[in-house]
């Protein structure tokens, strides 16, 4: 039998006692507390679910190195797509603490923490591009060489999670996706500050 092969079944094992391991550590858990999301994963669930990430994900594409120029025009860029597509859940500074993405199951990261900046380039790359089964992240990529810059820009933007300024997170906010209700309060507030209404509009049955 090849190296490869024998490489492969040993892989293969691994991954077999993972599942094996997070099957039973589910049973246990969902016969102990049920089904809610709100309880946060056990350790063996933790440890087992990352250990079966890094091993789907290829060498090839763990070792691959961040092909886009860090600049500023890089990361303003990414700060605007992040706003829009990623903030619900991570929330401008990439913390997590989010009504939804304090409600997933497993809770969305802070990313400014080691357990994501330990990540390599190309593991933050296959997470954004393929997503990460059984959780709230999906799968971005689309393949495309363009798609592919951008997420490459996104993991320029996640390793300077921390030197976000004040000034940069409310220009996010202002690119944040909203409701219909949203932007007309917004528009009415607006035209109140300008002088264009006499009455300050109810927030009344807004959330």
């Amino acid at each position: 039998m090849s190296s490869v092969k024998k490489a492969a079944m040993a892989t293969a094992v691994v991954v077999a006692a993972g599942c094996a391991l997070l099957v039973v550590s589910s049973l246990v858990r969902l016969v102990a507390h049920g089904v809610s999301a709100r309880e946060e994963p056990t350790a063996l669930e933790t440890s087992v679910a990352r250990a079966m990430r890094r091993l789907a994900t290829p060498t090839m594409t763990r070792d691959m190195q961040n092909p886009v120029s860090l600049c500023e025009e890089a990361l303003a860029d990414a700060r605007a797509h992040f706003a829009d597509h990623c903030a619900l859940c991570h929330g401008n500074d990439g913390r997590g603490t989010t009504p939804l993405g304090q409600n997933l199951y497993p809770k969305a990261p802070d990313m400014t923490l080691a357990d994501t900046q330990g990540l390599t380039d190309g593991e933050l790359f296959a997470i954004i591009t393929n997503g990460i089964r059984l959780t709230g992240m999906p799968a971005w990529g689309t393949g495309s060489r363009e798609d592919d810059q951008s997420t490459w820009r996104l993991v320029h933007l996640i390793r300077n999670l921390g030197a976000i300024t004040p000034l940069q997170l409310e220009e996010m906010k202002s690119m944040n996706p909203r409701s219909r209700a949203q932007f007309e309060q917004e528009e009415i507030e607006r035209r109140w500050l300008e002088g264009e209404s006499a009455k300050m509009p109810s927030n009344k049955g807004n959330h």
